[in-house]
Protein backbone atom coordinates (compact mmCIF):
# COMPACT_ATOMS: atom_id res chain seq x y z
CA UNK A 1 0.00 0.00 0.00
CA UNK A 2 2.91 2.33 0.80
CA UNK A 3 4.38 1.79 -2.68
CA UNK A 4 1.08 2.62 -4.35
CA UNK A 5 0.68 5.76 -2.27
CA UNK A 6 4.25 6.88 -2.89
CA UNK A 7 3.90 6.22 -6.61
CA UNK A 8 0.61 8.05 -6.76
CA UNK A 9 2.13 11.13 -5.16
CA UNK A 10 5.20 10.98 -7.39
CA UNK A 11 3.20 10.55 -10.60
CA UNK A 12 0.61 13.24 -10.00
CA UNK A 13 2.75 15.69 -8.05
CA UNK A 14 -0.45 16.92 -6.39
CA UNK A 15 -2.11 16.69 -3.02
CA UNK A 16 -4.05 13.51 -2.27
CA UNK A 17 -6.79 15.05 -0.16
CA UNK A 18 -7.96 11.68 1.19
CA UNK A 19 -4.52 11.00 2.69
CA UNK A 20 -4.20 14.53 4.04
CA UNK A 21 -7.62 14.38 5.72
CA UNK A 22 -6.88 10.96 7.20
CA UNK A 23 -3.57 12.28 8.53
CA UNK A 24 -5.41 15.18 10.16
CA UNK A 25 -7.20 12.73 12.45
CA UNK A 26 -4.26 10.41 13.20
CA UNK A 27 -2.11 12.37 15.62
CA UNK A 28 -1.63 10.08 18.61
CA UNK A 29 -1.99 10.36 22.35
CA UNK A 30 -0.04 13.61 22.85
CA UNK A 31 -2.19 15.52 20.37
CA UNK A 32 -5.35 14.07 21.93
CA UNK A 33 -4.32 15.22 25.42
CA UNK A 34 -3.57 18.75 24.16
CA UNK A 35 -6.84 18.86 22.23
CA UNK A 36 -8.92 17.69 25.19
CA UNK A 37 -7.22 20.35 27.33
CA UNK A 38 -8.51 22.96 24.88
CA UNK A 39 -11.97 21.39 25.06
CA UNK A 40 -11.85 21.75 28.85
CA UNK A 41 -11.38 25.51 28.46
CA UNK A 42 -14.32 25.50 26.05
CA UNK A 43 -16.52 23.82 28.68
CA UNK A 44 -15.47 26.38 31.31
CA UNK A 45 -16.38 29.28 29.01
CA UNK A 46 -19.73 27.66 28.21
CA UNK A 47 -20.62 27.33 31.90
CA UNK A 48 -19.48 30.89 32.62
CA UNK A 49 -21.52 32.28 29.69
CA UNK A 50 -24.60 30.33 30.76
CA UNK A 51 -24.32 31.60 34.35
CA UNK A 52 -23.90 35.17 33.09
CA UNK A 53 -26.93 34.70 30.78
CA UNK A 54 -24.73 35.75 27.85
CA UNK A 55 -26.90 34.20 25.14
CA UNK A 56 -24.62 35.17 22.26
CA UNK A 57 -21.59 33.41 23.71
CA UNK A 58 -23.61 30.47 24.98
CA UNK A 59 -24.91 29.77 21.46
CA UNK A 60 -21.47 30.24 19.88
CA UNK A 61 -19.58 28.03 22.34
CA UNK A 62 -22.24 25.30 22.21
CA UNK A 63 -22.10 25.21 18.41
CA UNK A 64 -18.29 25.09 18.32
CA UNK A 65 -18.17 22.40 20.99
CA UNK A 66 -20.60 20.22 19.08
CA UNK A 67 -18.50 20.50 15.91
CA UNK A 68 -15.20 19.79 17.69
CA UNK A 69 -16.53 16.68 19.47
CA UNK A 70 -18.00 15.01 16.37
CA UNK A 71 -14.85 12.92 15.50
CA UNK A 72 -14.26 11.28 18.92
CA UNK A 73 -17.97 10.72 19.53
CA UNK A 74 -18.63 9.22 16.09
CA UNK A 75 -15.55 6.97 16.28
CA UNK A 76 -15.97 6.24 20.01
CA UNK A 77 -12.24 6.83 20.34
CA UNK A 78 -10.93 9.65 22.56
CA UNK A 79 -7.65 9.89 20.61
CA UNK A 80 -9.41 10.69 17.34
CA UNK A 81 -9.07 14.44 17.76
CA UNK A 82 -8.22 17.17 15.29
CA UNK A 83 -4.70 18.69 15.44
CA UNK A 84 -4.31 20.88 18.48
CA UNK A 85 -2.85 23.76 16.44
CA UNK A 86 -5.98 23.87 14.28
CA UNK A 87 -8.17 23.82 17.38
CA UNK A 88 -6.20 26.72 18.89
CA UNK A 89 -7.07 28.83 15.85
CA UNK A 90 -10.69 27.67 15.80
CA UNK A 91 -11.14 28.28 19.54
CA UNK A 92 -9.08 31.50 19.67
CA UNK A 93 -11.92 33.82 20.78
CA UNK A 94 -13.11 31.26 23.35
CA UNK A 95 -9.59 30.61 24.70
CA UNK A 96 -8.92 34.34 24.98
CA UNK A 97 -12.16 34.87 26.89
CA UNK A 98 -11.61 31.85 29.15
CA UNK A 99 -7.91 32.29 29.94
CA UNK A 100 -7.44 36.07 29.85
CA UNK A 101 -10.94 37.47 30.21
CA UNK A 102 -10.63 39.61 27.08
CA UNK A 103 -11.85 39.61 23.51
CA UNK A 104 -10.16 39.31 20.12
CA UNK A 105 -10.54 41.54 17.09
CA UNK A 106 -13.24 41.06 14.47
CA UNK A 107 -10.59 39.76 12.07
CA UNK A 108 -9.40 37.11 14.55
CA UNK A 109 -13.00 36.19 15.32
CA UNK A 110 -13.83 35.42 11.71
CA UNK A 111 -10.46 33.78 11.09
CA UNK A 112 -11.39 31.33 13.84
CA UNK A 113 -14.76 30.80 12.15
CA UNK A 114 -12.81 29.96 8.98
CA UNK A 115 -10.93 27.33 10.97
CA UNK A 116 -14.26 25.94 12.16
CA UNK A 117 -15.41 25.85 8.52
CA UNK A 118 -12.30 23.84 7.66
CA UNK A 119 -13.06 21.42 10.50
CA UNK A 120 -16.60 20.95 9.19
CA UNK A 121 -15.26 20.33 5.67
CA UNK A 122 -12.81 17.71 6.95
CA UNK A 123 -15.53 15.99 9.00
CA UNK A 124 -17.93 15.88 6.07
CA UNK A 125 -15.21 14.41 3.86
CA UNK A 126 -14.08 11.77 6.35
CA UNK A 127 -17.33 10.84 8.11
CA UNK A 128 -19.92 11.03 5.30
CA UNK A 129 -20.24 10.05 1.64
CA UNK A 130 -19.32 13.60 0.59
CA UNK A 131 -16.00 13.97 -1.25
CA UNK A 132 -14.27 17.26 -2.03
CA UNK A 133 -11.16 18.23 -3.98
CA UNK A 134 -8.37 20.37 -2.53
CA UNK A 135 -9.35 23.55 -4.34
CA UNK A 136 -13.02 23.11 -3.50
CA UNK A 137 -12.21 22.57 0.18
CA UNK A 138 -10.33 25.87 0.29
CA UNK A 139 -13.06 27.69 -1.68
CA UNK A 140 -15.69 26.24 0.65
CA UNK A 141 -13.80 27.53 3.69
CA UNK A 142 -13.63 31.04 2.23
CA UNK A 143 -17.30 31.08 1.20
CA UNK A 144 -18.40 29.68 4.57
CA UNK A 145 -16.45 32.40 6.36
CA UNK A 146 -18.18 35.07 4.31
CA UNK A 147 -21.61 33.46 4.74
CA UNK A 148 -21.09 33.13 8.48
CA UNK A 149 -21.11 36.93 8.80
CA UNK A 150 -24.64 37.09 7.42
CA UNK A 151 -25.82 34.17 9.60
CA UNK A 152 -24.24 35.66 12.73
CA UNK A 153 -25.89 39.00 11.95
CA UNK A 154 -29.30 37.32 11.74
CA UNK A 155 -28.70 35.49 15.04
CA UNK A 156 -27.71 38.71 16.82
CA UNK A 157 -30.68 40.56 15.33
CA UNK A 158 -33.00 37.79 16.53
CA UNK A 159 -31.52 37.94 20.03
CA UNK A 160 -31.92 41.73 20.09
CA UNK A 161 -35.55 41.47 19.00
CA UNK A 162 -36.42 38.62 21.37
CA UNK A 163 -34.51 39.53 24.53
CA UNK A 164 -33.97 43.27 24.11
CA UNK A 165 -30.16 42.97 23.92
CA UNK A 166 -27.94 45.28 21.86
CA UNK A 167 -25.49 42.99 20.08
CA UNK A 168 -25.93 44.98 16.85
CA UNK A 169 -25.08 48.68 16.87
CA UNK A 170 -25.03 50.90 13.78
CA UNK A 171 -25.22 49.99 10.12
CA UNK A 172 -21.81 51.64 9.59
CA UNK A 173 -20.22 49.39 12.22
CA UNK A 174 -21.80 46.37 10.55
CA UNK A 175 -20.36 47.33 7.14
CA UNK A 176 -16.89 47.72 8.67
CA UNK A 177 -17.30 44.30 10.24
CA UNK A 178 -18.12 42.85 6.82
CA UNK A 179 -14.87 44.33 5.44
CA UNK A 180 -12.93 42.53 8.17
CA UNK A 181 -14.84 39.35 7.37
CA UNK A 182 -13.83 39.58 3.69
CA UNK A 183 -10.18 40.07 4.71
CA UNK A 184 -10.35 37.11 7.11
CA UNK A 185 -11.94 34.92 4.41
CA UNK A 186 -9.17 35.68 1.92
CA UNK A 187 -6.47 35.20 4.57
CA UNK A 188 -8.06 31.90 5.54
CA UNK A 189 -7.86 30.66 1.94
CA UNK A 190 -4.12 31.34 1.78
CA UNK A 191 -3.47 30.02 5.29
CA UNK A 192 -5.33 26.75 4.86
CA UNK A 193 -3.84 26.12 1.43
CA UNK A 194 -0.41 26.30 3.09
CA UNK A 195 -1.72 24.11 5.93
CA UNK A 196 -2.85 21.37 3.54
CA UNK A 197 0.44 21.45 1.66
CA UNK A 198 2.48 21.25 4.87
CA UNK A 199 0.42 18.24 5.98
CA UNK A 200 0.93 16.63 2.59
CA UNK A 201 4.71 17.13 2.70
CA UNK A 202 4.82 15.55 6.17
CA UNK A 203 2.78 12.59 4.90
CA UNK A 204 5.14 12.15 1.95
CA UNK A 205 8.15 12.05 4.27
CA UNK A 206 6.48 9.35 6.39
CA UNK A 207 5.62 7.31 3.29
CA UNK A 208 9.19 7.67 2.00
CA UNK A 209 10.59 6.52 5.36
CA UNK A 210 8.33 3.43 5.32
CA UNK A 211 9.34 2.60 1.73
CA UNK A 212 13.08 2.92 2.52
CA UNK A 213 12.67 0.48 5.41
Amino acid sequence: MGDRQGGRHAETGSIDLEDVFENVFRNGRTNAVLSWTLVTVLVVVFIESALDVDRQWTVFVAAVGTIVLVPPVSAREWRMMLPWELLVLALLPILTRGLFGGTVSTFAMYLSIAAIALIVTVELHMLTAMRVTHWFAIALVVMTTLASAAVWTVIRWSLDRTFGTSYLSTNEALMIEYLWVAAAGLAAGVLFDAYFRRRDRRLRRVIGWVIRR
